[in-house]
């Protein structure tokens, strides 16, 4: 019999050969078919990403232009390079400085976490309300089904990294204690979007795999949560 764990498997390996019994499976479970919906999406944008050119000469242009600021800083170089990874990828896009940074620092966190999108692990609806208390906030309704919480390291410190249910499809919530953002903001990375909101206990990224349900599950988060700000 197929379960889960097999879908998740044979999706990965090649998505676009699945056999009759996953295909079964995957009508019959509405995680399996927004996980697949979600590799599908995943591979349509790494071709698009992998068919754009980057002009040419354009990173030695950049790097010149650097190089003749004598008082330019690390940070301007480090620029310099974002910028030739934009233009080549055309698929990042950032704002409001440090918290969009933090949110797109979440959205490598969760790439470099693929298994939390296929596992369940200490999936404890109590423990993640417990999270939620030491941040200062209160669960006043389920946000969702809570498949995965761990405790994960983060920029200076660690963090929790959950993930959970939603009717969008799955969503990754990360909870950042001790470090405060100065505003809301975002960041999208290939079929990506992660969203970054202070709290009275240090910040959330909430990441998903479109703007539009990042926007729907934060209207989610904000409706039944209260973070006591």
């Amino acid at each position: 019999m197929m379960n889960c764990l097999e879908f998740h498997r044979l999706t990965l390996a090649d998505p676009r050969r699945l056999p009759e019994e996953a295909r079964s499976h995957a009508n019959d479970c509405a995680g399996c078919l927004a996980f697949a919906r979600s590799v599908d999406e995943s591979e349509t944008a790494l071709e698009r990403t992998l068919a754009v050119a980057v002009p040419e000469g354009l990173a030695d242009r950049i790097l010149l232009r650097q190089s003749a600021q004598r008082r330019a800083s690390w940070k301007a170089l480090a620029l310099a390079a974002s910028i030739v990874l934009a233009v080549a990828a055309g698929v990042i896009a950032i704002s409001d400085g440090d918290s969009a940074s933090q949110a797109r620092l979440a959205i490598e966190h969760v790439l470099d976490e693929p298994q939390s999108l296929t596992t369940h692990y200490n999936a404890d609806p109590k423990r993640f309300a417990e999270i939620v208390h030491d941040l200062g906030g209160n669960v006043r309704e389920p946000i969702g089904r809570v498949r995965y919480i761990k405790r994960c390291p983060v920029e200076q410190g660690s963090g929790w990294h959950i993930v959970f249910e939603t009717p969008q499809g799955l969503a990754t919530l990360i909870l950042v204690p001790d470090r405060p953002v100065t505003a809301a903001a975002t960041a999208n990375l290939g079929r990506w979007t992660a969203r970054v909101e202070p709290i009275r206990g240090g910040y959330y990224a909430l990441v998903t795999d479109s703007a539009g349900s990042n926007s729907a599950v934060n209207k989610i988060i904000k409706q039944r949560i209260d973070w006591q700000t």
